[in-house]
């Protein structure tokens, strides 16, 4: 396979404190990780952005989003690795909700205050598509036992 020839998932670890995605563990992911990120620097860094620097940056950028996608799923995990990082999302999510609960809530008490009713339709929007994921996601686990 090229993802045998070009790197090796032996080169990555799971990013466990500093976010999501993945973490050079040697310099053979250094480099990698520094080749894939070149030319998106090189490319805007140099001379007029035209069409044509445009059209190469995003297919540029869908292989790299591509193959750091393939590093991500095919970095080993253990059962162990799969709970944590399944609390760690969790708990996440629900950070990440009631923050924009909080967001949603102060919007609407200052557009009240105004006399206005102003809130952000891109924090209701996340918001309800958490909530279809969740419903999508248990809907398919109650199927599938």
């Amino acid at each position: 396979m090229i993802r045998n020839i070009i790197r090796k998932n032996e080169w990555f670890a799971r990013r466990k404190y500093t976010g999501w995605g993945f973490t050079p563990v040697c310099w053979q992911g250094w480099v990698y990780v520094f080749v894939a990120i070149a030319p998106f620097i090189l490319l805007t860094s140099f001379g007029e952005v035209n069409q044509t620097r445009i059209v190469l940056i995003v297919i540029w950028a869908i292989v790299v989003g591509i193959d750091f996608v393939d590093i991500m799923i095919h970095l080993p995990k253990d059962e162990r690795d799969r709970i944590h990082e399944a609390i760690a999302e969790r708990n996440a999510l629900w950070t990440i909700i009631t923050v924009l609960a909080i967001g949603v809530g102060y919007q609407a008490a200052s557009g009240v205050v105004e006399g206005t009713l102003k809130v952000d339709p891109v924090i209701l929007a996340a918001i309800f598509a958490g909530l279809l994921a969740k419903i999508v996601s248990n809907v398919y686990l109650d199927k599938k036992d």
